[in-house]
């Protein structure tokens, strides 16, 4: 059971952590105490929300008819997961179809005629979802590979941290829309699509943007991390004369893990911001995509899926921040450690 509840620290699942000691025996009291704490009260306010979302819902009039409430919300979700079924329904047996066709020829011998191609439907909802997942991650995990080790050297280096600060200030508030333009010229004269290529210019454009914005947390955090260093600890490595790298794999990062831990939250955290922006901007697949062609659209059902997306993506930056929080225990030593 203390496995149990460890994970359940590690993971940032608190909530459970309760339920976990009433089960092995704990005061039941101090538990159901704590238990009504960080699940029923939280619980109970969201009811709340539910409850006066539902009444002045409909009172907020628009364009597009009333702002629609809960039970709205969710029947559009509902119809969003039924248009996935059948797109993948449909897809589905356009396979079928094709391979009876080519499975025909094959026993003709007409192996010239045989083709295989790839199913042209509209994304869905979830397809988009995932896009947006795909192009996050990517730019972050560039915005990484730049942001720690320029963080290591400021961290390290006074002159080359005085070199950067005024790129770093003069860059850091810039908005993703000031960005996405210049990116998007940079791809488009740089960057050539075939039909091998690994990635398209749309997922180019939104994932370098991604980066451009979501670096400069991480970078901060970690020189912070490696100026902060306890200098007893760098003069040993001194005493025993660790190489730059040893040092550096051995000391440095080791000792900066939880400040970096936490750039790289605030950094996932902002990309998703930001991505959702330049898809919209620039009508990249993705979420914010779907958002503006509803928009656009603006039929009945157009509120109440914006209202799923909007709702979709707060959920997934939830549990993109929670994902990063585990790491960030697993891979940091603690207090709960």
């Amino acid at each position: 059971m203390n496995k149990i509840i460890n994970f359940l620290e590690i993971a940032g699942l608190t909530w459970f952590v309760p339920l976990a000691r009433l089960a092995s025996g704990e005061s039941p009291r101090e538990q159901l105490k704590q238990l009504w704490l960080v699940m029923g009260i939280p619980v109970v306010a969201f009811a709340v929300f539910l409850a006066l979302w539902g009444q002045m819902s409909s009172k907020v009039v628009t364009s597009l008819g009333t702002i629609p409430g809960p039970v709205e919300v969710y029947q559009q979700a509902a119809g969003l997961w039924q248009d996935h079924v059948n797109q993948r329904e449909k897809q589905a047996a356009f396979y079928e179809r094709q391979e009876k066709r080519n499975e025909k020829y094959r026993a003709q011998g007409k192996l010239d005629k045989i083709k295989h191609r790839e199913y042209t439907g509209a994304p869905t909802y979830l397809d988009q979802i995932w896009t947006s997942i795909k192009t996050v991650f990517t730019g972050f995990l560039f915005a990484t590979i730049v942001a720690v080790p320029l963080g290591i050297f400021c961290g390290l280096s006074s002159t080359f941290n005085a070199a950067m600060n005024p790129i770093i200030q003069i860059f850091k508030p810039v908005s993703p829309l000031a960005w996405l333009p210049i990116v998007t010229m940079v791809v488009s004269a740089t960057y050539v699509t075939t039909d091998e290529a690994w990635f398209s210019k749309s997922f180019l454009n939104s994932a370098i943007t991604v980066t451009l914005c979501s670096l400069w947390p991480t970078l901060i955090n970690t020189a912070l991390g490696v100026a902060s260093i306890d200098k007893d600890l760098m003069n040993v490595g001194k005493v025993l004369q660790l190489g730059w790298f040893t040092k550096v794999t051995k000391l440095v990062i080791p000792s900066s893990l939880p400040l970096i831990f936490t750039g790289l939250r605030l950094s996932l955290g902002v990309g998703w911001m930001v991505l959702i922006a330049a898809e919209m901007l620039a009508q990249n697949p993705g979420l914010g995509k779907f958002v503006w062609d509803e928009f656009q659209n603006g039929s009945s059902n157009s509120l109440g899926r914006i209202m799923v997306a909007v709702l979709t993506i707060g959920i997934i930056g939830f549990l993109l921040d929670r994902i990063m929080f585990t790491l960030q225990n697993l891979f940091t030593f603690g207090d709960k450690r």
